[in-house]
């Protein structure tokens, strides 16, 4: 019974750290990536699509990111979407790809991402924390209702602690290196 409590905690603790970990790869830094687009939405086809699904991204240089459509019909629409996101990007077309030149940041615009990477982190920490609340709160429940002992009990909030402050340490190591990654010129 704790072990199942105990492996779903891990289990939500450690989506918790990816979806970090997803966020942080949407934050711009001075190197091009296909993530940085991640969170783009097309309009196409009557929907709204991530961009991933209707077109190839790539980046053939460490400035320069490349999306080659699918469909040639979508390109205006895609163009539309990156120019629209708040990524303060501007796409050139050619009629056949669309290119994004990535500029350097300013010493203001790094702050500003780092300031964002730090916020994200927190937001996880507190989910982290949260999750970690939940998993004490059925182990004591089961301890209440004499399902399990006093020491199975403290053994199992102990074992969800050391869980928690294996991701709390993960996700600072992540935002650390997000971190560094910004600022690196």
């Amino acid at each position: 019974m704790i072990n199942d409590i105990i492996s779903d905690v891990e289990e939500r603790m450690n989506k918790s750290v990816k979806n970090l970990q997803k966020e942080f790869g949407m934050i711009r830094t001075g190197r091009a990536t296909p993530s940085i687009l991640d969170g783009v939405k097309v309009e196409v086809y009557g929907t709204q699509m991530p961009l991933n699904q209707v077109a190839t991204v790539s980046c053939p240089e460490p400035k320069l990111i490349v999306i080659q459509p699918w469909d040639k019909e979508n390109l205006s629409s895609i163009e539309k979407a990156i120019q629209k996101s708040d990524l303060s990007m501007n796409p050139s077309s050619d009629g056949n790809l669309i290119r994004i030149q990535i500029p350097d940041l300013t010493e203001e615009r790094r702050k500003e991402y780092v300031k964002l990477a730090r916020q994200k982190a927190e937001e996880c920490r507190v989910a982290v924390r949260n999750i970690r609340r939940d998993g004490n709160d059925m182990i004591k429940d089961l301890e209440k209702d004499k399902e399990i002992s006093e020491d199975e009990s403290k053994s199992g909030i102990a074992g969800i602690q050391k869980i928690t402050d294996k991701c709390i340490d993960e996700i600072q190591t992540i935002t650390d290196n997000k971190e560094k990654e910004i600022l690196s010129v």
